[in-house]
Formats: C-alpha cells, sequence, structure tokens
C-alpha cells in the first residue's frame, strides 16, 4: 500500500514550524501507543505511521530532501539510488518515541511516560541551517569547479569559549528545573495519572543558567562573523540539486551544535547551447544547397573547441545530428553526454536579381516533385 504523505499523517501544513510538527507527533503518539490500545492492530500501524513521518519532518536534512523529492528521496545533491525514509517497525517507533519523550534510558513501558516519569536531560540547542544560492556557468558544470564564497553566520565566541559566561565565572544549575531541562506536571485523567513533560522557560532546556553574560556576546556564547567557505561542486550538477556542507550553518547558542549550510545550485543561462540531463543542443544554420547536397559543416563544443559533422544529402529543417560524447558529464552515471545539433535553414527576406533567378531555375526542377497536400501526421500537430 502507498504511504501517505508525511505532513497529511500528523495534520500539519508544509511549513509547519519544529514545534508544531512535535506537537502534533506527541498528540498522535500517545493516541495510537500500544500501551494505550492493547491488541489493536489498526492503532499500532498508525503509531508506527506517525513515528515514520515524524522522523523525517523533525531533521532539517531530511525534511529538506522530503520536500524535493517524496519518499523518493534520494542521495546527496539530489542524484539517484540512496537514502529511502520507510520502513518503520514497532521497536524503531518505540524508540524514537520515548527517545524524545520518554525521558533517559532506552526502550521502557508506556507506564514511563504517563505514570511514573523518569528524569530528562539537558539540552543543546541546535543552531539554525542556513540556505544559499551557487550560481554555476555551463562550463563550470561540464568540468566541476571550487567556488569560494562569503557568508554571515553565527560563530562561537571567542572571548568565552562558547559558554555565555563571563571568564572568570561559570554556568549556574537552573533554580525552576534544577539542571534537568524539563518541568513536571502530574494530571489525573481516565487513564490514571500522567506527567506532562515540558522544556524548562527559564533556562530553555539547557539546564543551566548565565547569571554573568560575557561582555562580547552578551550570554549568547556566539557571534555573528564572516567567512569564507569553499564548496567543492561535482561535473554535471543542475537546477534542483544541492550541496549540504556540515556544521557551517549557525553556531548553537552556549555551546550547542551547529547547524549546516545547504548550498543550492542556480544553473547560469548559456549563449549558445541549451541542455537537455546530460545532453547540450545547439541551433546550426545550413544553407539550402548544403540541405540537398550534404557536406560537413563545422559545430561548436562548449569550451571553445569546433567539431566538423556530416550532414546528409537532402536534409531537412529541424533536424538532429548527434556528436556523441561532447555533452555533460553525468552526476548520475559513468560517461558524458551527447552534443545535438539541430539543422535550421534559414529564409532570407530578401534576395539579389542573380539569386532570384537561381532560385527560379530551382523551383523549375523540383516543382513537379513536391507533390500533393495531404493529410498531417499525429506527431506535427500543435
Amino acid at each position: 500500500m502507498a504511504r501517505r504523505d508525511y505532513y497529511e499523517v500528523l495534520g500539519v501544513e508544509k511549513g509547519a514550524s519544529e514545534e508544531e510538527i512535535k506537537k502534533a507527533y506527541r498528540q498522535l503518539a500517545m493516541k495510537y501507543h500500544p500501551d494505550r490500545n492493547p491488541g489493536n492492530k489498526e492503532a499500532e500501524e498508525r503509531f508506527k505511521e506517525v513515528a515514520e513521518a515524524y522522523e523525517v519532518l523533525h531533521d532539517t536534512d531530511k525534511r529538506a530532501k522530503y520536500d524535493r523529492f517524496g519518499h523518493a528521496a534520494e542521495a546527496p545533491f539530489g542524484g539517484a539510488g540512496g537514502q529511502d525514509f520507510a520502513g518503520f517497525d514497532l521497536a524503531d517507533a518505540l524508540r524514537a518515541f520515548m527517545r524524545d519523550f520518554g525521558g533517559a534510558g532506552g526502550m521502557g513501558g508506556f507506564g514511563d511516560v504517563f505514570e511514573e516519569g523518569r528524569g530528562g536531560r539537558p539540552r543543546e540547542r541546535r543552531g539554525n541551517t542556513l540556505e544559499i544560492r551557487l550560481p554555476l556557468t555551463l562550463e563550470e558544470i561540464a568540468t566541476g569547479t571550487e567556488k569560494v564564497v562569503k557568508i554571515r553566520h553565527m560563530r562561537v565566541c571567542g572571548t568565552c569559549k562558547g559558554s555565555g559566561a563571563k571568564p572568570g565565572t561559570e554556568k549556574k544549575t537552573c533554580p525552576v528545573c534544577h539542571g534537568s531541562g524539563q518541568v513536571r506536571l502530574v494530571q489525573r485523567s481516565i487513564f490514571g495519572q500522567m506527567i506532562n513533560i515540558t522544556t524548562c522557560d527559564r533556562c530553555h532546556g539547557e539546564g543551566q543558567i548565565v547569571e554573568s553574560p560575557c561582555d562580547t556576546c552578551h550570554g549568547e556564547g556566539r557571534v555573528r562573523q564572516q567567512s569564507e567557505i569553499s564548496i567543492k561542486v561535482p561535473a554535471g550538477v543542475s537546477n534542483g540539486n544541492y550541496i549540504p556542507i556540515s556544521g557551517m550553518g549557525d553556531a548553537g547558542p552556549r555551546g550547542g551544535p551547529p547547524g549546516d549550510l545547504i548550498a543550492h545550485i542556480e544553473e547560469l543561462e548559456h549563449e549558445l547551447f541549451l541542455r537537455d540531463g546530460d545532453d547540450l543542443v545547439i541551433e546550426v544554420p545550413i544553407s539550402y544547397s548544403r540541405a540537398a547536397l550534404g557536406g560537413k559543416v563545422e559545430v561548436p563544443v562548449l569550451g571553445g573547441a569546433r567539431a566538423m559533422v556530416e550532414v546528409p544529402a537532402g536534409t531537412t529543417y529541424g533536424k538532429f545530428l548527434r556528436l556523441r560524447g561532447k555533452g555533460l558529464k553525468s552526476l548520475k552515471r559513468s560517461g558524458h553526454g551527447d552534443l545535438l545539433a539541430r539543422i535550421v535553414i534559414p529564409t532570407p527576406s530578401k534576395v539579389s536579381d542573380k539569386a532570384k533567378k537561381v532560385f527560379q531555375e530551382l523551383e523549375q526542377l523540383a516543382e513537379a516533385k513536391v507533390g500533393a497536400p495531404r493529410r498531417p501526421s499525429e506527431d506535427v500537430m500543435p
């Protein structure tokens, strides 16, 4: 059976925030958890389905790939073969649930969340993932390149080394959550005693607070800086591909892990060539006589070289002549695409008296062979 859209599974919009996704997952996971629905296979399947959706949508990189490719999400650069987000069994679903909502420890039972509760761990806040556009010429795409870009991002404060505390001072244990990063509210319901675990508002889940902030970063543990980053681009990339650079997004607050940088490929228009996958297409004008008699014509090749191609006698307008291996290097497989030379035969708007006489003679010779009007074939219909 085909898998449903992950946003539909969680009941959220495609642009939903991380908190909205987390809240929707928690509500559905609690509703369909096996301990709350013993022996109910339908509820078990729904529990696995929402866990699979959450595992993709709460992860920045996986979500970006899913948004681009759906359930056929693929490997880096948007290429073929690679990562599949499917295949959650019940053990995976339970692990995911207990990891984010069941406190420390491994699997555990449903009572760990809904009855006893378990000690949580302070969490580190991850920095933002940043995105940039990377314009590339067709020549750069053909050979691969290395681009140096400048970005402004949050980096670890050099004064406090990321702690956020003034040098010579230390962070203190949060007086509200006592270092756990979480606060718990005990509630009674028809299912018995339940513990609602939320992130501590005082320390934002870190378990510690800064009483004497660093003068440089004002307690953030990070400052905005401009950096130069070198990005290696493989040959054959195209619009829609992207390159992730791990750890080069914003640094996390007060020592939290950094986010990533994602460079989206932007292919610039070329003055001569159009791209069709790994193939390149160019229009080559020839004369009426060359089209009728045939012969060799010179065709530009990407990179400045030129190649000779044989035009068969009787070539018609729009015919494609293939130069094998003269296209782009393939990103998905070995080898190169082809160069397709599309023949065009310009019709002059003005002709000299001498040319007019020649055309009249040709018309008399060819008139008998033109034939009568006929029904067009389906492939020429507009």
